[in-house]
């Protein structure tokens, strides 16, 4: 039996996806102009009530015009309304982490309670692996993108971006070439260019689909131990005692929970481990500092006898 066209294929997952996770409302899809967004939302607003939300990033020369084209064209495929959101990059984390801050913010603002559709492929999910072994991030950041992380939906992680570019071409439409996704400077477009093709050439095929299973295992043992992990009541100071009776990966899921209630952000699994440390390996060493939002104050995790504690300094001048 052939293989349905793209745009079938297309349209199935999405259906699939609102019937798993019960969405049965109006949604929103982030279109950037792209062919993933673009061909996600040709098919969204053929299945539902879509409103398209185009975040222009002003990163380069002529981004307005791209942000019109791509508004022009979601009206055209039948989405309710076209909303051009224009947002201010900052620097923080660099200038992908900042971009997506930005978006994301923006896209939060502007959904009105709806879903929000991503175009995320089944590629972009094994270059996220990638990404996360290469940095050693451990099995949270191995765990890939979810498919669902309300309000943040990712129908297409199970479709190759092969696909969502033969579904524009079906449709006859023009998608926009990001020249930021052909530029070297960046990792993740290296990973695309260079690293997948050679691995898919030494390991005979079928690698990018291997991460995306490998990505969907460790999540479901992700969520196990969490669920675990979320039945040890955190207090402000926590017994060394009732940490060391846990196992390890339950351990360190307990003191992330405690350093985010804490105060502390965007935790590594290098910042976890040193804390854990002071469980484990505890020979009288000082506090470990990890990061937080607060402005000129730095947390710290330290122990004190038989618990440990969390504190704030300020920073000094």
């Amino acid at each position: 039996m052939d293989r349905p066209g793209a745009v079938a294929q297309l349209r199935a997952a999405l259906r699939r996806f609102a019937a798993e996770y019960g969405l049965d409302g109006p949604w929103c899809v982030a279109l950037s102009g792209g062919p993933d967004s673009l061909a996600v939302t040709a098919v969204a607003a053929e299945l539902r009530p879509t409103t398209a939300l185009i975040v222009d990033h002003r990163l380069q020369p002529g981004s307005d015009a791209v942000a019109a084209t791509a508004r022009d064209q979601a009206l055209a495929l039948g989405c309710v309304d076209a909303h051009i959101l224009s947002v201010d990059v900052g620097s923080g984390g660099g200038p992908e982490a900042a971009a997506r801050t930005a978006r994301y913010a923006a896209l939060e603002q502007a959904r009105d309670g709806s879903p929000v559709l991503l175009g995320h492929t089944l590629d972009d999910q094994a270059e996220t692996v990638l990404l996360g072994l290469g940095r050693g991030s451990g099995a949270r950041s191995l765990a890939g993108m979810r498919p669902y992380d309300p309000p943040w939906c990712r129908p297409l992680l199970g479709v190759r971006r092969s696909v969502t570019h033969a579904a524009c071409a079906e449709l006859a439409l023009t998608p926009w070439r990001d020249p930021h996704n052909e530029d070297p400077r960046f990792t993740r477009v290296r990973l695309r260019a260079e690293v997948l093709p050679l691995l898919e050439d030494v390991l005979a095929g079928g690698v990018a689909e291997a991460l995306a299973r490998t990505a969907a295992a460790l999540r479901e043992d992700t969520d196990a131990l969490d669920g675990i992990a979320a039945e040890i009541v955190i207090t402000p100071e926590l017994a060394v005692a009732t940490l060391t009776a846990l196992p390890a990966a339950v351990r360190r899921r307990v003191l992330r929970r405690w350093l985010l209630d804490g105060g502390a952000v965007g935790l590594t699994d290098a910042q976890i481990r040193s804390v854990d440390a002071l469980v484990t390996a505890w020979r009288g060493q000082g506090a470990v500092a990890v990061p937080s939002a607060m402005a000129r104050r730095r947390l710290f995790a330290g122990r004190r006898g038989a618990v440990l504690t969390l504190y704030r300094e300020p920073v000094a001048d």
